[in-house]
């Protein structure tokens, strides 16, 4: 069985999942409908990688209610 992944950083986790910016997969994550993948991504952050994620999707061009969908899915 799989270990799991916790309290990585955006750099550790962009690097693990070979993409550039964590946060951009996890959003296109979710807007695939692949909601439990996201939460464990989620999930896999530091708790300041997380905070940063939620202040990140605020400064992108997100609608504010997909912005609020997500932020609801992480819990």
């Amino acid at each position: 069985m799989a270990t799991k992944r916790h309290s990585k950083t955006w750099e550790q986790q962009a690097k693990y999942y070979g993409v550039e910016n964590i946060a951009e997969y996890m959003v296109e994550t979710f807007c695939n409908g692949n909601i439990s993948t996201f939460r464990e991504l989620y999930k896999e952050l530091k708790p300041a990688g997380r905070k940063l994620f939620i202040s990140w999707l605020f400064h992108m061009e997100i609608p504010t209610a997909e912005i609020e969908k997500i932020i609801l899915a992480t819990f």
